[in-house]
């Protein structure tokens, strides 16, 4: 199974948060990161998204085909990400379309290294691999990458 975690791109402040829209430079970085995923995303992937407006308007830039998961809001725990997407038993590839600091805890979970949890920058995507191996489970970080790199 492949775990993707995907950053909302820029948003400006404002209240409320679940309202929150892509700045000019968020659409540019959800935009470059669509492109890339374009490329590299299997089909068949299933993709789980915020329901906020932040993160809508990033998988817009991908497609219109996903599902809206409230139990992946702001504030969300990394078990709540993780149960959403039925990691690591689901088998294929799902995004995720969210919040830090929650990716980061996905992340760090996923990383072993619970206690220092890793910040997401906006826009970007860390993608998670796991197969066994000789009888035993692996997980691989395949790839981290922001909009500024495309």
């Amino acid at each position: 199974m492949d775990l993707i975690l995907w950053r909302h791109a820029e948003a400006a402040d404002g209240a409320p948060d679940i309202a929150r829209e892509l700045t000019a430079k968020g659409r540019k970085q959800a935009e470059k990161m669509a492109a890339f995923l374009h490329r590299y995303l299997p089909d068949g992937s299933r993709i789980l998204v915020s329901p906020t407006t932040r993160t809508q308007q990033t998988i817009a830039a991908l497609t219109s085909h996903f599902t809206l998961v409230p139990a992946i809001a702001p504030g969300a725990s990394a078990q709540a990400v993780l149960h959403a997407a039925r990691w690591p038993d689901a088998g294929g590839t799902v995004l995720v379309v969210g919040h830090q600091p929650t990716l980061g805890e996905v992340a760090a979970q996923l990383l072993g290294c619970n206690d220092y949890p890793p910040g997401i920058r906006k826009g970007a995507l860390w993608w998670f691999s796991r197969r066994e191996r000789e009888g035993s489970a692996q997980i691989a970080l395949r790839l981290v990458i922001t909009p500024d790199f495309l």
